[in-house]
């Protein structure tokens, strides 16, 4: 008990490793190394703080949420979302999906960036929420298993607020050096004001310009402007992403008119629907 009291946490796990690479010790190693367990209830909404919010743009706002300590994790898989649940201007409950933009790294709290629609149900309660309100939570929802390596590259299609789940799966897998799979993003939104996240796609664009590679697309662009205009063609899926192969999956996300005609695209350009996924 002594010698427990008078090492830190720090040296205990080092000297586990150097017992497990002598004996073997896996089993302890990975007891004391473990990462915390996740927050999340599948069956039942938990509540959580909203401590910070920054206004990003007229109607798109970052909400960052407290867990209840320095040290926990949400608890959700990479590519997987959460439903969330208020009430509209009628006081009615409604619940919706969304994808946070933080991952199981970011300790001790989790973020939602929320784009409010004027008519929207739940974009009236985020409209209205006030730092020291509470949010109701269930999770882990989704269908998208994400393992390292487990393809040779991503091809993304994603249109408004579809780029959350992209947004996560790029992040996890350009901040494990050992996960090696390119990614090829086309974004598409109406304006330049509306493109989300924005700033932190480019610096993934200067940051890994061999691995991460985006392609913006507006449909009512600005005077001076390099990216694609209109809608997803075919030709830009054709330019932009990797050709259909056994190794790669094309992933898709956004309004259910764009996710329609992003199929119809893609099944002509002879992606079979083992290469696809939509979130």
């Amino acid at each position: 008990m002594e010698f427990l009291q008078s090492h830190s946490r720090v040296e205990m796990i080092s000297m586990a490793v150097a017992l497990a690479a002598i004996v073997g010790g896996t089993a302890y190693y990975y007891y004391v190394t473990k990462k915390p367990k996740g927050c999340l209830d599948p069956e039942n909404f938990k509540e959580f703080k909203l401590v910070k919010r920054t206004q990003l743009s007229h109607n798109v706002a970052t909400f960052r949420f407290d867990l209840p300590t320095s040290d926990s994790v949400l608890g959700l898989p990479i590519g997987q979302h959460i439903s969330c649940r208020g009430k509209d201007s009628l006081d009615e409950e409604v619940v919706k999906a969304y994808t946070p933009t933080t991952l199981d790294t970011d300790v001790g709290y989790f973020e939602l960036v929320v784009k409010m629609y004027p008519q929207g149900r739940m974009s009236h309660y985020f409209r209205e929420m006030q730092e020291g309100d509470y949010m109701a939570v269930k999770g882990p929802k989704g269908r998208f298993k994400y393992q390292p390596n487990q393809v040779r590259a991503f091809g993304m299609i994603a249109g408004g607020t579809g780029i959350t789940p992209m947004f996560q799966v790029a992040r996890a897998i350009l901040e494990n050096p050992q996960d090696k799979t390119n990614i090829n993003l086309i974004y598409a939104n109406v304006t330049y004001d509306d493109i989300l996240l924005k700033e932190e796609l480019d610096a993934f664009a200067i940051k890994f310009p061999n691995q991460f590679k985006i392609y913006y697309v507006l449909n009512q662009p600005p005077q001076v402007w390099d990216g694609g205009v209109g809608f997803v063609s075919k030709e830009m899926i054709q330019t932009h992403c990797p050709a259909p192969a056994s190794d790669i999956k094309m992933l898709r996300c956004g309004p259910p008119p764009m996710n329609k005609v992003m199929a119809a695209h893609l099944e002509a350009l002879g992606y079979s629907p083992q290469m696809q996924f939509q979130f």
